[in-house]
C-alpha cells in the first residue's frame, strides 16, 4: 500500500479532489507538486506544497527520493503540451523510492483521429507512448466527462465553465445527433474511488469509474424535467463542429473574458465532435464501482436533484 502520495497539480480542479479524498482517509501522507508555492494554500488545503522545476531532470528526482515519494498522481493539464508529464514520469522512473504512477489521462482513450480536433489528445499520445517504456506499475483511469460543470452549484473546485447545456439559462446546444451515449462522473466521486485504489496491494493497467451513461438528448430531458422548465434546443451538426462552428450559449459571455472565444469556440467544438463520435461512450469489462461496493457514484439525477435542491 502506498504511504506517501504527491498529486502533481493538486491545488485545483480534479487534483484538489483527490487530495481531499486521500487525506480523508487518515491513511496517507499526502504532498502537492505545483509550479508555486503558497503559504496560503498549505494552511487551505492541509498539504505541504513543493515547488517542481520540471525543466531539472535531477532535482525532480531528488525531490522524489528526499521526499520518499512512492506514488504519483498527476492531474497536470496540457495546456503548454506534455513536457512537464514527461519530465516527471522519466523521474519517478529513475527515482530510488517511487514505484506507482497513476497519469494525467484520466477522461477516455483517445487515438491520432482525435488529434486534430481536440489538439490535448497528442499530449496524452504522447504519455501513453512514453507509459510503455517504464518499469513503474500505473493505471490510467477512465472517468467520462465530468459532470461537475454542469452542477456549479455542488461543492467541487472545477472551473465554472460549461459546454454545450447552460442550465440556469435554460439552453441547450446538442453536438451532433444527441444520440450516442457519454459517460459523466463528478469528480468528487472520482477522487473517492481513487483514494480506495491507492489502497491495493496490486493495480492494473486501466481502471474505470463510471457515474452515469446517457445520451446528450437523454441529458437535456433530465435538466428540463429537474426544472419544470423548457429548453431552447439547437443541434450542432458534425459538418459545423468540425468547422469550428457552434452554437454560443448564454453562459460563454461570462468565459471569454478568460478564454477569448476564438480559442473556446474551437475546444467546444472538439469536445462536441468527441462526443459524437463515441469517444465518451466507454466500454469496460469491469469498473471500480463494482470493485468498491461501498463507494457510491452519483447518478446524473441524483447530481441533477441535489444541485437544484442547493440553490
Amino acid at each position: 500500500m502506498s504511504s506517501t502520495i504527491a498529486i502533481a497539480g493538486g491545488t485545483g480542479s480534479l487534483g484538489r479532489a483527490i487530495v481531499d479524498a486521500l487525506q480523508a482517509t487518515a491513511k496517507f501522507t499526502v504532498i502537492v507538486f505545483s509550479r508555486q508555492v503558497s503559504e496560503e494554500k498549505e494552511k487551505e488545503i492541509g498539504a505541504r506544497i513543493i515547488s517542481l522545476d520540471y525543466t531539472d531532470a535531477a532535482g525532480l528526482i531528488e525531490v522524489l527520493e528526499k521526499n520518499r515519494i512512492d506514488t504519483i498522481i498527476s492531474t497536470m493539464a496540457y495546456t503548454e503540451g506534455s513536457a512537464a508529464e514527461l519530465a516527471l514520469m522519466h523521474a519517478a522512473e529513475r527515482s530510488a523510492v517511487t514505484k506507482r504512477l497513476i497519469p494525467s489521462i484520466w477522461g477516455v482513450p483517445c487515438n491520432r483521429d482525435a488529434v486534430p480536433m481536440f489538439p490535448p489528445a497528442q499530449s496524452k499520445l504522447e504519455v501513453m507512448s512514453c507509459l510503455e517504456t517504464l518499469s513503474l506499475e500505473y493505471t490510467i483511469f477512465y472517468t467520462g466527462y465530468f459532470f461537475d460543470y454542469y452542477t456549479l452549484e455542488l461543492p467541487t473546485y472545477m472551473q465554472p465553465i460549461a459546454f454545450m447545456l447552460d442550465i440556469p439559462n435554460n439552453t441547450a446546444a446538442i453536438p451532433g445527433s444527441g444520440e450516442v451515449p457519454i459517460v459523466f462522473t463528478h469528480t468528487w466521486d472520482v477522487a473517492k474511488f481513487v483514494a480506495a485504489y491507492a489502497e491495493k496491494p496490486q493495480w492494473d493497467r486501466e481502471a474505470y469509474v463510471i457515474g452515469d451513461k446517457i445520451t446528450f438528448n437523454e441529458l437535456v430531458r433530465l435538466a428540463e424535467e429537474v426544472k419544470h422548465e423548457k429548453f431552447t434546443i439547437s443541434y450542432d451538426t458534425i459538418e459545423n463542429l468540425i468547422d469550428h462552428k457552434v452554437t454560443e450559449l448564454p453562459c460563454y459571455l461570462r468565459i471569454y473574458p478568460f478564454l477569448p472565444k476564438e480559442a473556446l469556440l474551437p475546444l467546444i467544438a472538439g469536445i462536441g465532435w468527441l462526443f459524437d463520435k463515441g469517444y465518451f461512450n466507454l466500454k469496460w469489462e469491469r469498473t471500480l464501482n463494482e470493485e468498491f461496493k461501498l463507494i457510491k457514484a452519483r447518478s446524473i439525477t441524483e447530481l441533477l436533484v441535489q444541485a437544484s435542491k442547493s440553490k
